[in-house]
């Protein structure tokens, strides 16, 4: 009997030391942050692989009596704390993931990157994600998540990207959204967002993409810092005024297929870093710069950039600042005259390999005789003040025919 307790003892060590090791792991991770994967792990499913419905999918890792949840597919800790929560793989040949975002995300409050990757996750945006503190990441994108931004989001005071891009989220752009102290990326594109842009953006914004929504109003004041800014396919309108005098930083500008008017901002041309410049489809009127004008410093387009101004109502002779944009539309305006020199020589170098400029009332293509244009250089004249030299034109279908404007529409052509 006097071995008894040493027996006992044993025994207990023997019994702790076969414990489930699921205790073992779990004890590695706050008992929050544990039921908050649970209830993530309950709320979303893997989307079948067509080619494979048995296969691994995302949440294949997720076992609860097994594995350590730190050791999760997509789960980054620190300290036993969920830090970072990556959902779906964002692999091309990945379904993604279905159901729905639970509020119990919020229980992760040490959390700094939380990504959802595309799938067809339905549901609001949980409002509770504004107790996330410390979220620098928020990124939701290409789902089919529904509803207004949650006020709450404005309480993120350390949020750096937030992208809820390719949804069918709806209502409108809250203002306190672009007052967050450190936003610089804001994406919001593809939803159903409606209303004004807001008017007071004070975020020091540098990434700002609202396209293919239903905004309406004009451009309001932007900060000086943005260098990447997309408001195409909205409802927006009325002439730019100097909304865009500020913007020195500029490299890329697209407010495409919009309601704009009026003429264009000398200004504009002025920023010596914008490589794309997408204007085309508003009712811009009126002359571009000169080329003679002392009044900016031009834009010295090159390799790589795009400037699409086509679809408007342009007029005057074509200016020579365009010369040596690699991508170049011009067309569906009513420019007159005949084409800079420049922009020839920059189609025969193979600088510009697209040089579109059909439908406008351009009397010339200045080309020496001989001269042929590289394999490469895609280059439309057609319906134009002039018979255009047809065996160098590579024009798209919607060109149409014929090739030439009939002489009643040129007075260069006219007969005396």
């Amino acid at each position: 009997m006097a071995d008894t307790p040493f027996s006992l003892s044993f025994l207990l060590l023997l019994l702790l030391s076969l414990s489930p090791l699921s205790l073992q792991f779990q004890a590695n991770i706050a008992a929050a942050d544990l039921q908050a994967l649970k209830a993530i792990r309950n709320s979303l499913t893997d989307i079948p692989l067509r080619r494979s419905p048995s296969g691994a999918g995302f949440f294949s890792t997720w076992d609860f009596s097994s594995s350590d949840p730190c050791s999760f597919t997509g789960v980054v800790c620190d300290l036993g704390r969920v830090t970072i929560l990556s959902l779906g793989t964002g692999r091309s040949d990945s379904p993604g993931l279905a159901g729905s975002l639970p509020p119990a995300i919020s229980d992760l409050s040490e959390l700094t990157q939380l990504i959802l990757f595309p799938g067809i996750v339905t549901g609001p945006i949980p409002p509770q994600l504004g107790r996330l503190r410390n979220l620098r990441v928020l990124s939701l994108t290409n789902n089919r998540l529904t509803g207004a931004i949650p006020a709450t989001l404005s309480a993120l005071l350390h949020l750096h990207t937030l992208d809820i891009s390719h949804n069918q989220l709806s209502g409108i752009i809250p203002a306190t959204l672009t007052k967050l102290p450190e936003l610089k990326i804001l994406i919001l594109s593809s939803n159903q967002f409606s209303g004004e842009i807001p008017t007071d953006i004070s975020s020091p914004l540098l990434h700002l993409d609202l396209k293919s929504n239903k905004l309406n109003g004009t451009l309001p004041a932007l900060p000086s810092s943005i260098r990447y800014l997309s408001l195409s396919e909205n409802s927006l309108w009325g002439p730019l005024r100097n909304g865009l005098d500020s913007l020195s930083e500029l490299v890329y500008l697209d407010l495409s297929v919009n309601r704009f008017n009026g003429p264009i901002p000398f200004s504009l041309f002025s920023h010596p870093s914008l490589s794309s410049l997408l204007l085309q489809r508003n009712s811009f009127s009126g002359v571009v710069p000169p080329p003679s004008s002392d009044s900016i410093i031009p834009v010295m387009f090159g390799a790589g950039s795009v400037v699409d101004l086509s679809h408007n109502n342009l007029t005057g002779e074509m200016p020579a600042i365009f010369a040596g944009a690699e991508t170049l539309f011009l067309n569906n305006n009513r420019f007159t005259g005949p084409v800079p020199a420049e922009y020839v020589k920059s189609v025969s170098s193979g600088s510009t390999t697209t040089l579109y400029l059909q439908h406008n009332f351009i009397s010339e293509f200045p080309l020496e005789p001989g001269t042929v244009l590289p394999d490469t250089a895609a280059l439309c004249l057609s319906y134009n003040c002039m018979d255009p030299p047809a065996t160098v034109q590579s024009c798209p279908a919607s060109a149409g025919a014929p090739l030439s404007r009939p002489p009643w529409q040129c007075p260069q052509l006219k007969s005396p």
